[in-house]
């Protein structure tokens, strides 16, 4: 298996990422854990470094948290069945899957983001049912592309009646 290192470097991200919010992991009891797979993987091998990093470099691309965290209920489920394959004999084996279930609990909303993207990607635009489907829902469509988000609005408005006074 190519770029284990890699890939258990962004299992390492993924549970200080979700450590800090929740302060529910002991991170240096995950990080002992992560080492000890590394040296199951034996992850120094010469060959991980090949074709650079597997997921590190897609969370790159994302910078809104909630947009990570629609890759993270990506990522999360390739862990749990990497681990499901390997030695649950192993306390660190046991433990990583134990916090890996409990961060794929936390995103099922997202992976049911994803599932909608994926819809929308096997969508037969070529289909007049569906063009004509897609035409009467354009304007919604372009209002909520044009109306600034919730939170800007209410900021506005605030700012507006402290002016007033």
């Amino acid at each position: 298996m190519n770029c284990q290192t890699y890939s258990l470097f962004v299992l390492s991200v993924i549970m200080i990422y979700f450590g800090s919010f929740g302060n529910s992991f002991n991170l240096v009891q995950l990080q002992n854990d992560i080492d000890r797979l590394k040296a199951d993987f034996n992850s120094s091998h010469s060959d991980v470094a090949e074709g650079g990093p597997i997921f590190t470099n897609k969370l790159e691309k994302w910078t809104e948290r909630n947009e990570k965290r629609i890759i993270l209920s990506q990522i999360v489920p390739l862990y749990l069945e990497m681990l499901n394959k390997t030695d649950k004999s192993k306390a660190h084996v046991r433990h990583l899957l134990e916090e890996l279930y409990t961060l794929n609990s936390s995103l099922s909303n997202d992976s049911e983001k994803t599932k909608t993207l994926m819809d929308l990607t096997k969508l037969q635009m070529n289909d007049l049912k569906i063009q004509r489907k897609a035409v009467n829902e354009m304007f919604s469509v372009f209002q909520k592309l044009v109306e600034p988000p919730a939170s800007f609005k209410r900021k506005r408005s605030q700012f507006q009646r402290k002016c007033r006074c």
